[in-house]
Formats: structure tokens, sequence, C-alpha cells
């Protein structure tokens, strides 16, 4: 298990935490903050809906706004286990009928990687920017974060050292890549210093719950807020950030925050489970808080 620990701001020296890895979901978390700095700066609002959209964005960051995923589609498995190129947004749209709604948005749940490709076409509308050039300009120099960037070709995962031949196409609204110890950076500075007004990073914190325990995993009482997730593990501790997991490896980068100490952790492995990795970041975040 690669990882990396950063302590009340201060890197630890785990081992190798220079490894370059897909950062699969935990780009959300990316997105969100991106999202959050128009907030921030009065370009769109939170609860305003979205132009043209019967959702708004916190109900897109927060999977609420009705939206399904294409992870549902058995088309979408069988071609990325045949290595297919991807499908266009349109024809993936098209194959899900992504367009309707699947309940009235803010009644409900549902786990949606359509609602974050939305945000992505979101940010790039009001930036008049590259979704690339955008999370760059906002989040990734600002938070003073190096050697992040797009997965955009199968070459691009594999000089990560992926032995898949994944097309990143398949994650439509878009896969970083970059060094673990910088994904363990970027969620310490995005919750410890003033990038962000404390009330959006409260908003940001407020999940919805998504029910009791979850097999194989941490998780006492889950929930899911603005592109983190967020809930409860034994020791009476809260776990923040985000799980990710694609062709052949597993990120989970957290933070817990308590009266002695900020502590983040991000860890890396191949062929893992998202529970062994979370249960990992879990076991170095307590060690650390002691």
């Amino acid at each position: 298990m690669l990882s990396s620990l950063i302590v009340n701001g201060r890197s630890q020296p785990p081992g190798r935490s220079e490894l370059t890895a897909p950062w699969w979901s935990f780009t959300k978390t990316v997105l969100a903050a991106t999202a959050l700095t128009l907030v921030r700066d009065g370009r769109v609002g939170l609860d305003a809906p979205i132009p043209d959209q019967p959702f708004t964005l916190r109900q897109l960051l927060r999977h609420e706004a009705g939206l399904a995923d294409y992870g549902e589609l058995a088309a979408y498995h069988a071609a990325v286990a045949n290595g297919e190129s991807a499908w266009s947004a349109s024809e993936m749209m098209q194959r899900l009928d992504g367009t309707r709604l699947r309940y009235s948005p803010g009644t409900a749940w549902r786990y949606s990687n359509v609602g974050y490709m939305l945000v992505g076409r979101l940010i790039e509308r009001l930036t008049d920017l590259p979704l690339d050039d955008a999370v760059s300009q906002r989040v990734l120099i600002p938070l003073g974060l190096s050697n992040v960037r797009f997965a955009r070709t199968r070459a691009d995962l594999q000089a990560t050292g992926s032995h898949s031949n994944y097309d990143p196409g398949w994650v439509y609204h878009g896969l970083l890549v970059g060094p673990i110890s910088q994904a363990a950076l970027l969620l310490d500075r995005l919750f410890s210093t003033v990038f962000l007004a404390p009330d959006l990073l409260l908003q940001m914190q407020a999940a919805r719950a998504l029910g009791g325990p979850i097999p194989g995993r941490p998780w006492l009482r889950p929930g899911y807020g603005l592109g983190v997730m967020q809930g409860a593990v034994d020791g009476g501790l809260t776990l923040c950030g985000h799980t990710g997991c694609g062709p052949g490896s597993v990120i989970a980068v957290y933070r817990i925050c308590d009266a002695k100490a900020s502590v983040c952790c991000a860890a890396f492995e191949a062929d893992a489970s998202e529970g062994a990795v979370e249960a990992y970041v879990v076991e170095q975040l307590v060690q650390a808080l002691r």
C-alpha cells in the first residue's frame, strides 16, 4: 500500500508517496471545489436553478439531482472489459436516456457520474475556459499543487504504471492523475486554509445520511456532502474525503480533524478493494492522532 500522510499541514515520511496515479472519483472533490470557487465569486448560486435544468448546483454536487449513471448499463461494462474506446458523451446519454430524471430533484439520492459531467460543463460555461484550465487556475495553482493533470489518452494512464488498456474517456467528468502526495495535500489545504470561506466549507461537509454500516468497509454512518464522502467510523471519528476506483486500482483520500491535530491521508493500491484501502487510511489517521 502506497500512502502519503499530512499532520497539521506538514508531510510525514511514509515512503514512496510520489507515485503518479489515477485519482478516479477523488476528481469529484476537485470539481466540487472548483464549482465552489464560482459560488464564492458570485458567479453561481448553490440553490439557484441551473439554466435549462430542473435542479440546482447543490443537488448536482450531492447526487440529489435525479440523474442516472452509465454504470448501470451492461453495455458499458462489456465495452470497458473488451478494451473498447469510450462512446461520445451524446451517445452515452442517448443509451442511458440520461436526460430523464429518475426522481424529483432533492427528494432522493443516487450516485451519478453524469451529474459531475454536468458540473464540469457548468464550470466551462461560467469560466469560458476548458475544464483543464479552469481547474488548474481556480484550484490546483492557488493550492500550490504540482504535476496534476487530466488524463486524456490510454498512454496518459499507462504512464502512471497502469497495466490496464482503459480509455480515460469513459470517465465523462474527467480523470485527474497525479502524485498521491498531492491528493493528500489538496484535501488538507482545501479545509485548513482560507481558500474557501468557513461557511462554504461547512456547506461542503453538510452530508446527506445514507444509512448504516457498509459490509467490508469502515463506515458506521456514511453520508455524502458536496463532492465529499463524509461519515462516522469507529472511535467517534468522522472521515471527510473521497474514495475512487477504476480498472486495476483504488485510491482513498481522507481527512480527520479533532482537538489535537488535523490529519490527512491518501492511500493507493493496485488490485485492492475499496474497503481495504479505506481501512488502511483509517488506521493511518488514527495512529497519527495518538
